[in-house]
This record gives structure tokens, sequence and C-alpha cells, in this order.
């Protein structure tokens, strides 16, 4: 089955599925697609009846922000089709399928849409409608639609459903009567409410909002022209149980209008819905700010994996902004298996590529035409590599290539010099940095470099040489070009912003000014009183290029500062998940301009990544391998007495632990079968060690000592090590850091 619009198949009377918002949101004027369930249970001898529930979704509902055309963008209205076989014991097969002979009603729907929420009338209810013996005598023939003018084809990624629910920590009476309940917990979902002996025509509207206002009112201006509401009329029963079927929420607090006394804390129940990918990781320390900094990590995640991985799950948006996503692609991918969402989401983005190349900031961006801006219009490049690197699929990366490779023929063409300066769109810079303003020219630059990089990989692991010798001649281009342009004798960077030193150390162009650029970049830092000025491009590099340039104490104090601007700050105001900005709300303004105030963006997120490959120490070598080889490197650091954390990668679960015992650091780690690993310890090779109570030599394949770093190489099994004193000196390594 599938529909132009959101469908919920009946069988019988019985849920034919659990999954919710079908078939998703794709460019449905080029693909929609479709569902298969095994329906056997669900039959009966005799008369079988199938329905459907069907809604706008995001066909012809409203789709972002655009106030001339806020819905209707693919189409006027929803259609559905399905189809079912029936395979008889003598080999024969019948086919139902959706056609004239079907009839349809409305029924107490009386509105939905995908973001301003459902209004639903249950004295419109038909009992039985979708079971045999139902009069549908007054129900009418549909239109015959044209179906759409895309290909139907299988849904690629995990199904979208109701994972968990919430209940409601407490309530309060609001100034304008309503109660408002407080989750906990900013989610994305919606809620069922029970309502106990309504009178007929009693309306109960549910405003959903992520904070509160000082009078503990809630707080709906940053949701700009969408209104997040759902409206029940009550039928008159003892007790009545809502739940909207076509709608979704970014909430924490629920305002219940109507109710006729004080409510029990039951009143709501909070339904989280996400895609359902398999979560793949754990992460938990001594520090309880790093726990919750992890905590609001990946429920920002669930919250914005919804068909397609959205910017903000509340306001009048919720759109695939690419650079949110490739920023955080490693993070999501350490959190949760999201092979087949993102390999379902390139597809969109390859969708929405124009004739000459150009890669689109949003996608599916049918109603949203104009992208290629650096950093998010490179994430049709970026993202195809993050999957290789995790999953080792030369199958995706393979269908990506030719669309990659056209981009990065778009950019040759108009950027001849090797500094790109033209054809940046929008050009967004690094957005929402704090006090710094990075210039876009050199942003924009450092990203086409690091983009020529990973063609590089793409094509040696696709087997063209021609390519890979090719873009290796454009890399060193561009890099003699960048550091002509933007770097000076001693090493500073135009701009001398943490973002600037960040992509120039990242992408690897200032190999003979390496030393003297990190210098300067903390200097930056400190002279701020160790503070960040990182926007959302630039936050994802900082406190992993610190730590991987021997500066771990600094990436540490940052990642636990409390101060403004940081990630602590928002966790001590209470945020669940990450905010859209730094300054989202402080106590001297209160909240940020409600133009741009989400307070569940994963963007900022990206620090993920440094928790598991630094602070746990798993990582790979980024060879494209599927962690066959894994690269262990954790990393101590000020605050921290011990940490732990798993990731279960396409090769096994890796393991890996930290304590501090007096004078003693004790490692524990689990390889999986058929893998190998390098251990990077931070100490030298003067301390002393053992392993499972063994010397090194007699336990592991050899030991080395490079960059202040005692490196061990291991096999699968399980680990101890016990290391006393010999703890490095803080110094930059003398390697290139990891940078693709």
């Amino acid at each position: 089955a599938t529909a132009l619009g959101v469908y919920e198949p009946r069988l019988n009377g019985r849920h034919v599925t659990p999954d919710v918002l079908s078939p998703g949101w794709t460019d449905y004027h080029r693909r929609v697609e479709h569902q298969a369930y095994d329906v056997t249970p669900l039959l009966q001898r005799g008369e079988n009846v199938i329905g459907a529930l069907l809604g706008e979704g995001w066909y012809s509902g409203f789709i972002g922000f655009l106030r001339k055309r806020p819905a209707q963008h693919y189409g006027t209205e929803p259609q559905f089709r399905a189809v079912l076989d029936i395979d008889l014991d003598d080999g024969e097969r019948l086919r139902v399928v959706t056609d004239r002979e079907w009839k349809f009603a409305l029924g107490p729907y009386v509105f939905s849409d995908l973001l301003h929420g459902e209004r639903y009338d249950a004295r419109l209810e038909q009992q039985g409608w979708d079971c045999a013996g139902f009069d549908d005598s007054a129900w009418v023939q549909p239109g015959i639609g044209n179906g759409g003018q895309g290909a139907i084809e299988a849904a690629r990624a995990p199904p979208t459903r109701v994972t968990r629910t919430l209940t409601a920590k407490k309530v309060h009476r609001a100034p304008d009567e309503s109660w408002v309940f407080d989750l906990g917990q900013n989610m994305v979902g919606r809620v069922q409410l029970a309502v106990r002996n309504p009178a007929c025509g009693a309306l109960v509207r549910l405003q959903h909002a992520e904070a509160l206002n000082e009078d503990g009112s809630v707080y709906v201006a940053n949701l700009r022209s969408t209104c997040q509401e759902d409206i029940y009329i009550a039928r008159g029963a003892p007790e009545e149980i809502y739940e909207p079927t076509f709608t979704a929420h970014g909430f924490r607090f629920v305002a219940v209008h109507g109710l006729q006394s004080e409510p029990e804390l039951d009143t709501i129940v909070g339904k989280v819905i996400h895609n359902e990918l398999p979560e793949t990781s754990s992460f938990e320390c001594s520090s309880p700010l790093l726990n919750q900094l992890y905590a609001n990590i990946v429920w920002g995640q669930r919250g914005n994996f919804l068909a397609v991985p959205t910017d903000c799950p509340q306001r009048d948006e919720r759109m695939g902004w690419t650079a949110d996503a490739q920023l955080f692609a490693r993070t999501a991918a350490y959190n949760m298996d999201i092979a087949a969402f993102f390999g379902k989401w390139l597809i969109d983005i390859r969708d929405a590529q124009s004739a000459d190349g150009v890669f689109q900031n949003i996608a599916p961006c049918a109603p949203f035409p104009g992208g290629g801006a650096p950093a998010w219009g490179d994430a049709g490049v970026i993202l195809p590599m993050v999957l290789f690197e995790f999953y080792g699929d030369k199958r995706l990366l393979r269908r990506c290539y030719p669309s990659m490779r056209a981009w990065m023929s778009y950019l040759e063409r108009h950027n001849p010099s090797g500094i790109r300066n033209r054809e940046l769109f929008q050009n967004f810079g690094d957005w929402l940095s704090i006090d710094a303003d990075t210039p876009k020219v050199l942003l924009a630059t450092a990203y086409y470099a690091w983009q020529a990089k990973l063609m590089v990989k793409a094509a040696i692991a696709l087997g063209i040489t021609e390519d890979a010798v090719l873009f290796e001649t454009l890399f060193s281009k561009i890099r003699a070009a960048f550091n002509e342009a933007f770097v000076t004798a001693d090493g500073r960077v135009t701009g001398d912003t943490q973002t600037g030193y960040l992509l120039a150390l990242f992408a690897g162009l200032i190999p003979e000014q390496r030393d003297r650029a990190v210098a300067h970049l903390v200097r930056n830092i400190e002279s701020r009183g160790v503070r960040l000025t990182t926007g959302f491009i630039g936050a994802r590099h900082l406190c992993p290029i610190l730590t991987e340039l021997g500066h771990g104490d600094l990436a540490y104090r940052l990642a636990l500062s409390e101060s403004f601007p940081s990630w602590g700050y928002s966790i001590r105001q209470g945020a669940t998940t990450i905010w859209e900005r730094w300054d989202g709300w402080t106590p001297e303004r209160g909240f940020q301009s409600p133009k741009m105030n989400s307070f569940n963006h994963f963007a900022l997120g990206s620090i993920g990544e440094w928790l598991f490959e630094h602070v746990v120490g798993i990582g790979d070598d980024r060879s494209g391998d599927a962690f066959k080889r894994i690269r262990l490197r954790p990393t101590p650091g000020p605050g921290l007495d011990w940490c732990r954390g798993s990731y279960r990668s396409m090769r096994g679960p890796i393991e890996s632990s930290w304590r501090i015992e007096g004078a003693d650091f004790i490692y524990e780690c689990a390889i999986p079968a058929n893998t190998t690993a390098t251990l990077e310890l931070p100490f030298r090779d003067d301390a002393r060690m053992d392993v499972d109570g063994a010397t090194v030599e007699s336990r592991v394949a050899q030991s080395k000592t490079r960059d202040g770093r005692t490196a061990l190489e291991i096999g699968s099994g399980r680990y101890r090590i016990r290391v006393t004193g010999g703890l490095a000196p803080r110094q930059p390594p003398q390697h290139a850091t990891t940078s693709v």
C-alpha cells in the first residue's frame, strides 16, 4: 500500500501495522515509496473488509515556512493505492486493488495536518466502518487519481513508529486556566488524552510547546506560523481516549484547555515517534553533565529522524537541511544504525540535484529550490563517504559517485583558481557563531578542499585511478591557493577565528604552519576565558581537533563548561535536547528571537563524535572497511575519573572503558572477531604496563611509541590493561590530524 499523503491501513477492524505516517516523505514528482505487509493472520472466513484512513501529510499539507504557498506543494488532495494478493492452496493468485468499487466518506478527522495538528470530532465516528456488515450506503465512490508522476518503489528506511511512552511528571494551572503537563523530556510525537465523563460536544484543546514563559504558560512564539494544536470534540461517553493519527509535534509541555476539573497526571501520555532505527551505542562517565549531554544528543536524533533528518521538529520548517545532517552524521552513526535511513535520504538528495550538478540546501526540495551553499550542498559528497566508512557499502558509493563527481565538476568550472568564491548561493557561513565572523570564502574553500580529498578516497575505493589522480591534483591546487590567500607567514588564518583555524587544520591545508596555527587557536580560546565562538560548522571540529593535536585538556574544559556559550550552559538551564542556538534562553534576556529559536536541533550535537572517538576512545581508521581496523584512543582529561561505552559496529560490538585508581590507569576493551585494533594510550613507553596481568610483549603482537602515546596492536578478544606512571606530556603530536 502507499499514498500521496499519509495513510493508516485496516483489515477487518484491526490495524495492519504499527507503522505511522507512512509512506513518509519523498519528492512525489520523482518517486513514492510503498509498504508491504503479511496480513494472513488478519483474514477471516467469509467477508473481509479492507479500509484506510488518509491524511494530507507532506503531499498536500503544510510544509516549511513559505507564506505564499504554505501547503499543496505536490498536489491538492491525498490519494491512496493498495493491492492485496492472496495465494490459494491450488496455486491460484487472487488480487484485490483500489478501483471504483471502493467507497469513501469524511469521518471524524475534520482537519489534519502534519505541522498544525488535528481536529477530531468523536461525534462523527462511524463504529465498525472497517468491519464486515457495516452499512456503507451513505458512502460515495472516490475519484480515480492520476497516481502522481513518480515511480512507486519499495520503502528503504525502517518505518516510523511509536517507540516509547512518557508519563507526565507534574501538572500546574496556567494563568489562562489551562492545565500544563510537563513530560520531563523534549520529545517528538503526540499525546494520548484520556477524558472522563465529558459532555457531548465538549471541546478539549491540546497545545504543545518546548518551554514555559515566566508566568507558567506555554511558550509558543518560536513556532512561528504553525500552532501545534490538537482539538478533540467529545461524544459524551464515560471515558474517551484520543490519540492523533496524522500529525507530530515537538514538545515537552502540553497545555490542556477545556477540562472541567483538576486532572490526574495520567490524563495524558506522551507517544514518542521517529523512524525506528536500531540504537547502537552506550555512553556513561563520572560527569553528570556529559551523561546528560549524551542523552540530549540521542533524544535530538530520535526527534529529528522522522522520514528525513530534519533541522527541527516543532516550528513551520521541519525540513531536511543538508549541512545539519552532514555535520551530525558521524555522531548519528555511532548512536544508531543509519545505513538504510541515510541511504534513502541520499536518493532524495540526488533527486534534488539540478541538471548542471548543483546539490540543494534541502532535500526533498521540490517546494524549496535554490541551493549549493558551502557545507550545505557539499553534503552530497560528504554523506556517502560517512556511510562508506561506517558500513563499507561500495554499492551505495558507486550509485552516488556520478552525482558527487557532477557536483565537483560544477565547483571546478566556476572556481578555476582553487578559491571557492563563485556560485556560493546563500553562503550561510559558520551558522549561528558567537562573536566571530569566519570569512565565508575561507570556509567555502576549506570545504572545497576537503571534498577533493574525499573524492580521492572514493575514486580509489571504486578503482577509478584516473579520477583519484585528478582529485589529488585538485586538492594540491586548492591547498596552494588557500595558503596564498588566507595564511600568513606566522601561521595566522584570515579572520583569526576558531572555526577558521579548525577548518584549515581539519582539511589538512596548512601542514607547514600547523603548529603555529594550533598555537593561535589555543590562544584564541584561552584569551576568551576558555570560551568557544564556533557556530554549526566549527563546533563539530572543536574538541576533536584540540584532542588530536595535543590539547585534550582544553577540549575537556570546553566540553565540561557550564558558562555561556557552551553545551553545558543549556544543560544548566534544564535542556533535555540540543538547542539551535547557544543563547536560546538566558537569565538576562529570556528567550532569543522567536524567528529562529528551536530547542531541539541536533546540529550542535556533533560533539557526540568526540565523546565516542576520544573520551570513550572508540573509532575507526576511516578507510571504508567498516571497523575491520579499529582505532582505540581513550583520552582521560580533567573532570573525569572514569568512562565506559560501546558501539555495535557492522563487525560486532566494540567495548571500551577506563578508570583512574590512585596512580593507576586501568583500561578494558572488547574487540569483535575477525578484526584488529590499534590501541593508543596517553602514556610514555617508560610507564609500567601489564596486559591481563602479563607483560605487554607476551600478550600483544607488538608495541610502539608514537606521539607521546603507547600504541599496542591487538586482535579480537577482551583485554585489561593497567598502567602505572608515565603520563604523556601535553605536547602536539608529530603526525597530521585525522581529517577525512
